[in-house]
């Protein structure tokens, strides 16, 4: 991916996006149940692989700010990147199947390390909640992006 000033933005713009809405909706961004209705914009890298950095320094902005401390801001960043690189990596299968790291690795990683770990909450019903959580703002809210803006946008401006 070669840098240029307009995927720099785009990056930013994606980073500052993430965190205003885990901010504006910090009720269900953050707890035992989680819906982040900024994990939605996972769906961004099926698009345009700044993307990536935009998630990760995202995501760590609003773990620094979320309350769960350490493991949160390491572990919930880690599993934001890998689920970003495994959905650019899948982009060439059906969208529906290429988020799905999105569901697994946060429902797996975060259950563990945020919830379990951090939290001292049970792994499994962790593991659940967080998955249901994203699997609900990825794919009723993911989706509809990720097929809006495939539509609506030029060529030109993705990849």
């Amino acid at each position: 991916m070669k840098l240029t000033t307009r995927r720099l933005v785009r990056g930013a713009l994606i980073a500052a996006l993430y965190a205003v809405l885990c901010m504006a909706f910090f009720s269900i961004s953050y707890g035992d149940v989680q819906f982040r209705i900024s994990e939605a914009l996972t769906v961004l890298p099926l698009l345009m692989p700044e993307a990536i950095p935009g998630l990760l320094v995202g995501c760590l902005l609003s773990n620094l700010l979320g309350g769960y401390g350490v493991m949160d801001i390491v572990f919930g960043s880690l599993a934001t990147l890998f689920a970003s690189v495994a959905t650019y990596f899948l982009r060439k299968l059906p969208a529906w199947i290429a988020v799905l790291p999105v569901v697994l690795v946060n429902a797996l990683v975060v259950g563990y390390f945020t919830l379990h770990l951090a939290a001292g909450l049970p792994f499994w019903p962790s593991a659940l909640s967080v998955g249901l959580g994203e699997a609900v703002v990825v794919y009723a809210l993911g989706l509809p992006l990720y097929y809006a803006l495939k539509k609506f946008l030029p060529d030109r401006f993705l990849h």
